[in-house]
């Protein structure tokens, strides 16, 4: 792919735009970045890339600049805005940063994807495959973007690389050496437009896997499990339920890789991470290490050893035998509901953000099942409300600050006040990440308070 003088054009001027604009450059492109973010929003990065040769428009997304485009990039998470249609049906190219990186990368991807566990499965690979002795690097959504490692890469690399529907959105021939399809559910409708959609987006992870690469398959999830017919690539499962081979599954309270013959690998128990989803998440992580020699041994110490990722159900504190946990990153019904069955029962959930175009009214069961009392917030407060109406007694409140307290009032020892919103952030805070921080800053907070005795 030569890009020597193409026009190429940037959407959005974050952590990725920027890897892009600085491969671009080396690829003596004409670059130009849109960017709906104002001057000021963006600040010095506007002269430090205007400095280099590379045009920079805020405040809008000209759709101009869209169309006279050789090629358009947009970063993750950029809706199909109506500059981008416009463009995509007047011939426009449109690629996403892990094609385009692909293209030119050196090296090995494990891709992975799902609605739920892309993060925590993609970290424990990491760990995994580091630990085992292999070059190995977190790259896309959940550590750097892909295209920032193609200068430097060599053929022995391995990019352990989180991949989001919206990435896979604008794909054309981009494969995954080893493609992990974790789970699919509702979630991103406020950005596809519809499940089917999305569902689409997602399997393109493994549309243009052949004979010699690998699919690791959820065999539980019969949206995932139905594409193994489809495809042309070696299938692998994974099985809390049935006994798969080749694969990794469940028998009694240990966990087997079957490839061939069958190994054991670690007991549930030894498992440092809540939740039956997150065995899902260690099966394919280890299948992953094992379809990459690593040892039995090391895949299990390294999973043993494995604590978790910040804001994925991480116990936060116990304040006078109540212990709160922040799962922020539980941003659509299906998470919620995985966050929930986590624990036996006494919850005092706290629920709300901006509505994804969820269903709400999955979580009923389990909430009749396990929580006490709901804390509601946020944009989605009311439509939450009103599908769960009258199971549990439920309280509004305006802040993560008063969703502490309010919870805390409610607890009683023994019991947990879990921060699981089924929502994303965006009402109130940047990211999930800002809103993870604030509850835990406001849950050690009131840990002080009430240890001078003012609860």
């Amino acid at each position: 792919m030569n890009l020597k003088g193409k026009k190429v054009l940037v959407v959005g001027l974050g952590k990725t735009g920027e890897a892009l604009c600085r491969f671009l450059l080396s690829k003596e492109a004409i670059v130009k970045v849109s960017d709906k973010k104002s001057a000021q929003e963006l600040g010095a990065k506007i002269s430090f890339w205007e400095e280099k040769g590379i045009t920079i428009e805020t405040g809008e997304h000209r759709l101009q600049s869209f169309l006279k485009a050789d090629l358009i990039v947009p970063s993750p998470g950029v809706p199909p805005i109506a500059p981008l249609q416009r463009a995509a049906s007047n011939g426009v190219k449109i690629i996403s940063e892990i094609e385009l990186a692909s293209r030119f990368l050196k090296g090995k991807i494990v891709g992975i994807t799902g609605s739920n566990g892309k993060s925590t499965t993609a970290a424990l690979t990491f760990k995994i495959l580091k630990e085992g002795g292999l070059p190995a690097y977190l790259a896309g959504n959940i550590g750097t973007p892909l295209i920032s490692f193609v200068q430097n890469s060599k053929q022995e690399d391995i990019y352990v690389t989180e991949v989001s529907s919206f990435q896979l959105q604008y794909i054309e021939q981009f494969k995954a050496d080893i493609a992990v399809f974790l789970n699919v559910s509702p979630d991103h409708l406020d950005w596809h437009p519809s499940f089917s959609d999305y569902y689409q987006a997602k399997t393109k992870l493994l549309t243009f896997q052949n004979g010699e690469e690998r699919a690791i398959l959820n065999r539980d999830d019969p949206l995932v499990w139905n594409l193994h017919s489809q495809l042309k690539s070696k299938i692998y499962a994974f099985s809390q339920k049935k006994k798969v081979n080749p694969g990794c599954f469940l028998q009694g309270q240990q966990l087997i890789i079957s490839n061939g013959g069958q190994q054991p690998l670690l007991e549930t128990y030894q498992i440092p991470l809540l939740g039956s989803h997150n065995l899902e998440n260690v099966m394919a992580s280890a299948l992953v290490g094992h379809l990459l020699s690593i040892s039995p041994q090391t895949i299990s110490n390294s999973i043993k050893s494995f604590k978790g990722l910040e804001h994925r159900l991480e116990w936060v504190t116990s304040i006078r035998g109540v212990d709160f946990y922040n799962d922020s990153k539980a941003t659509n019904v299906e998470a919620a509901l995985k966050s929930i069955q986590s624990f036996k029962a006494n919850i005092i959930l706290i629920l709300g953000g901006r509505d994804k175009g969820g269903d709400f009214t999955k979580l009923a069961k389990s909430i009749q099942e396990r929580v006490k009392n709901i804390i509601l917030l946020g944009e989605a407060a009311q439509k939450i409300k009103m599908s769960l109406k009258n199971i549990v007694p439920m309280k509004e409140v305006s802040s993560l600050k008063e969703a502490v307290k309010a919870g805390f009032e409610t607890a009683r020892s023994g019991e947990v006040v879990l921060l699981a919103p089924a929502c994303t952030s965006f009402d109130m805070f940047n990211n999930f990440e800002e809103r993870g921080r604030v509850f835990k800053q406001e849950v050690l907070s009131l840990k002080r308070t009430a240890k001078k005795g003012e609860t």
